[in-house]
């Protein structure tokens, strides 16, 4: 059952043109990226699904029926320009945004308590937003999000400001979330986390699709040509090698693409060991799609308005 369905949508601003004919499905109990470079057009697709924007053509279906105001109480959205009072105490923030989405405020105040005990932040009730660090209070953000089991979930750089303890604290609430039944839209630049935790995803730029389906299987579809090497000794015989694409370089570590290189593995491989070098780890993979995402983009144009 798709939740979520774009079909040709079109939102422009003046004669700019930032949404341009964007079509994509999201299945129910899946978490979906949505990847594109600075002003791609993501935010804009976003607002248009929470019915912020409206199209200027095309159609947005959210649970069966063309969006509207209705839905708003089923739809958990973290913007990424956050919002929260910075005088009112952390409880009475969180029970105010739950009594906003439908809930009573026994029932708010109830799972507002059990949240902040979720996610390591049970002393904060009675703290006000401006005494909490910057991570601190993109918890509270976050937890008004999903206060009131929101059946659609969209998260817009929802990692930002964490430290590494607590991004692995929020996968693990999205992916028991999505466990659950529960659908999340999620919109962010760091690659290493949507390879994590997006089943599908589509890359946008200038407006436009220029990448999308499941991630095992375009990682795939890129081939095994990425190199992870590491070794001691001299790294000469990295000067030696043309027409390859180095992703990363430092006196024992090397990262690299073969791409149309004029040399195989093996070669690489050998001519290293000729060089006197000693390999410690060799290993031919996938391109990671932080590499997928920088090759697509440049493909089509890189900069964007």
């Amino acid at each position: 059952m798709s939740v979520l369905v774009l079909d040709n949508v079109v939102k422009s601003f003046g004669n700019f043109k930032a949404v341009d004919r964007i079509s994509f499905e999201v299945e129910q109990g899946t978490v979906f990226g949505v990847l594109g470079p600075n002003g791609a057009g993501k935010t804009t697709t976003i607002r248009m699904i929470t019915n912020i924007l409206i199209p200027d053509e095309g159609e947005i279906q959210l649970f069966g029926e063309p969006v509207n105001p209705v839905h708003q109480n089923r739809i958990g959205y973290l913007p990424e320009e956050r919002g929260l009072y910075k005088k009112i105490k952390v409880i009475e923030q969180l029970i105010y945004f739950g009594q906003l989405k439908g809930l009573t405020r026994s029932f708010a105040q109830k799972a507002a308590n059990q949240w902040l005990f979720n996610m390591d932040a049970k002393d904060w009730g009675n703290k006000k937003i401006q005494e909490l660090s910057k991570g601190m209070q993109q918890k509270v953000q976050f937890i008004s999000t999903i206060l009131h089991s929101p059946d659609l979930l969209i998260l817009d750089e929802p990692f930002s400001g964490f430290d590494p303890i607590n991004v692995e604290i929020l996968k693990k609430i999205i992916l028991d979330l999505k466990d659950s039944g529960k659908t999340i839209l999620l919109s962010t630049h760091v690659m290493e986390q949507v390879e994590q935790l997006c089943d599908n995803i589509v890359l946008i730029n200038k407006g436009k699709i220029i990448l999308e389906g499941n991630v095992r299987k375009i990682k795939r579809n890129f081939g095994r040509d990425y190199v992870l090497m590491e070794f001691e000794g001299s790294d000469s015989f990295l000067d030696d090698l043309h027409n390859v694409k180095f992703i990363n370089r430092t006196k024992n570590r090397v990262e690299f693409r073969l791409n149309n290189a004029d040399y195989t593995a093996n070669q690489i491989l050998q001519n290293a060991i000729d060089k006197k070098a000693e390999v410690i780890r060799f290993e031919l993979v996938e391109p990671s799609l932080n590499e997928i995402f920088i090759d697509v983009v440049q493909k089509t144009g890189g900069e964007n308005e």
